[in-house]
């Protein structure tokens, strides 16, 4: 399969972590870690003693609460001192994008913050602002971090005329704040971390004092324990399983045939997929699992019951390419796309997932994705032939149902020109109308059947 540039692409993955040193000195970075970077046993990947948590992706990485297989994550706890003034200094990624998100204890997104959104220090360049220099080598920014009630946003989509200088990260289990740190997409040639050092905090005191490295981490208590609801990162075992396993329902409940996509609201509208339910819709991306407020998400639970491939085919939307190192950054109708494969809510795993950049169009545009587990992918499931394969856990949901996953579409901040996007959906219900040609279409087949029905010509 090494012909197979999705392959390739899972294998550079892997090998993110080994060259992050050697990337970082490509990129005039210090190879040497930092002052305060401390390591933790048996746990790949960079942190410091202020993002000691994570990096969260797929495997060999921490791979919990859904993350993108493309995506990483690290997160921050820690307690502002009281009259003190937190502030993140970093230079942008080279990377799709780069956030600073607040969450409270239930998992719920607070605030956010996206790159395009952050002013550069004076003679820096913001390299997600349209047309500015992908590679540009001056490119520091400092962020504030505040407490209190955060300012209202429009989720998803691409925000014009607007700049931040801080983020909200408001208190919760009396003192406990909590930032998010998502790298989108590294480029090809880049470390995990975009080829930048992890930003860093600088505190200053009420008396004026400034504090950095494990001066800073130290006064913002950034070892504490993490004060979070066990449900903010799954749903229980004992519950999804009662859920799932209902005496009155199919045994390939709730997936139909052909497959059914429901946008993400909050937790009980998540819970109503297998429950039938009629709930009203709360709050979108809020159903825990520390979603990204810049997402909108369709998702559908398939089973292989219905046949052991899932054939998928939709038109893609025009997607800011950067993996391979593009000079200028261009808006488009989603700055990112990916659709994953993933297993229950009650073990939140990520199978595999494919990005924008990895996936074959035709002539018009379209994709067509083929989602089973590898001993039934078809033998045309390949690029040189236009089809993108996307790997089903072998053991299914994780949880007895070998059969059962999660398939997921990101539509990542959209343009508000963009009719089509996952965000203009405005109820349950009518996602098929508004994405029209982006509305993923999808039907079962055994892999002999998907072979003679699409030729690898």
């Amino acid at each position: 399969m090494a012909y197979d540039i999705a392959n390739i692409i899972s294998t550079q993955r892997l090998k993110w972590i080994s060259v992050f040193f050697l990337t970082s000195v490509s990129l005039n970075i210090q190879a040497k870690p930092l002052d305060y970077e401390k390591p933790t046993a048996d746990i790949e990947g960079p942190r410091t003693c202020f993002w000691n948590r994570g990096p969260f992706s797929a495997d060999p990485y921490i791979n919990v609460a859904y993350p993108d297989a493309n995506v990483f994550y690290w997160a921050a706890t820690f307690t502002i001192p009281k009259r003190a003034k937190l502030e993140v200094d970093g230079e942008f990624a080279h990377a799709r994008y780069q956030s600073l998100i607040s969450y409270d204890e239930w998992g719920r997104p607070q605030d956010s913050v996206a790159d395009y959104l952050i002013a550069p220090k004076l003679n820096n360049t913001n390299p997600y602002q349209a047309g500015a220099d992908r590679q540009a080598e001056s490119r520091s920014y400092s962020l504030g971090v505040k407490t209190g009630v955060p300012p209202e946003i429009e989720r998803g989509v691409m925000q014009r005329n607007t700049v931040r200088t801080s983020i909200y990260a408001p208190s919760y289990k009396k003192d406990q704040q909590l930032l998010i740190y998502r790298i989108y997409l590294p480029d090809e040639q880049a470390s995990i971390t975009g080829g930048v050092p992890l930003p860093s905090p600088v505190l200053t005191l009420s008396d004026g004092k400034r504090l950095k490295g494990s001066e800073a981490c130290d006064a913002l208590k950034s070892s504490q324990q993490l004060k979070i609801d066990p449900s903010a990162l799954n749903i229980k075992a004992e519950k999804y399983v009662a859920l799932r396993d209902q005496a009155d329902k199919p045994a390939t409940w709730p997936a139909t045939n052909p497959a059914s996509w429901y946008i993400q609201y909050d937790r009980e509208f998540l819970l109503s997929m297998y429950s039938g339910e009629k709930v009203k819709a709360g709050r979108r991306s809020e159903g825990g699992f520390y979603p990204n407020l810049d997402n909108n998400y369709i998702r559908s639970i398939v089973n292989r019951k219905f046949g052991k491939v899932l054939v998928i085919r939709a038109k893609m939307p025009k997607v800011s390419k950067s993996f391979y190192g593009e000079r200028k950054h261009s808006e488009a109708d989603l700055r990112y796309w990916s659709i994953c494969s993933n297993q229950s809510f009650a073990n939140t795993r990520v199978t595999d997932c494919l990005f924008d950049e990895e996936v074959p169009l035709d002539q018009h545009g379209y994709y067509t994705v083929v989602v089973s587990r590898e001993e039934d992918r078809p033998r045309n499931a390949k690029r040189e032939c236009g089809v993108a394969w996307l790997e089903m856990a072998a053991d299914g949901d994780g949880l007895g149902d070998e059969d059962m996953a999660v398939v997921q579409i990101r539509n990542l901040l959209a343009s508000p020109d963009f009719p089509h996007a996952v965000q203009k959906i405005l109820k349950p219900g009518d996602e098929q109308k508004v994405m029209q040609a982006y509305f993923p279409k999808s039907h079962y087949m055994m892999p002999s059947m998907f072979e003679a029905v699409f030729p690898c010509i």
